[in-house]
């Protein structure tokens, strides 16, 4: 099962980034590659079971439901039941800490997924560098205009 992560260090307190990230129905505020998100009919941004269909800026459709959303941890795991990715099986997390000793955050978002072994490296790229990477340059982009 191939697993890749990506990481940075936000320029906001961790109760700040976690109440942006935690938004189900949200990414399109801060993440460039997403240009449209929706929810399905009575459907909640905050609730478990949630599905929310993206739509990216290259016109793709990406239908995913929300597994977990914690906050006391500040953590929301997530699945992709629909995609033009070859994944089976795809669970991600993105987590928000605090870093205590600047009040900035730490986020990490991270992945596991099925795949074709032939796939498995182009994915893992896909992944990391074009949606986690360039997300979280998004996210400290949001905090650093709305600061």
């Amino acid at each position: 099962m191939p697993e890749t992560c990506a990481s940075a260090v936000i320029p906001a307190d961790a109760p700040s980034v976690w109440r942006v990230v935690r938004n189900f129905d949200g990414l399109p505020d801060w993440h460039p590659a997403i240009a449209h998100s929706a929810l399905g009919d009575g459907d909640a941004h905050d609730r478990v079971g949630s599905v929310r269909t993206l739509r990216l800026a290259d016109g793709s459709i990406v239908v995913e439901t929300l597994l977990s959303l914690d906050d006391q941890r500040r953590s929301m795991t997530y699945e992709i039941i629909e995609s033009p990715f070859a994944v089976r099986s795809y669970r991600s997390t993105l987590q928000v800490m605090p870093l205590t000793t600047t009040g900035e955050s730490f986020v990490m978002w991270s992945v596991g997924f099925d795949c074709d072994a032939r796939d498995a490296e182009g994915l893992v790229a896909l992944f990391r560098d074009d949606v986690f990477v360039v997300g979280l340059r998004g996210l400290a982009g949001y905090f650093a205009r709305t600061s």
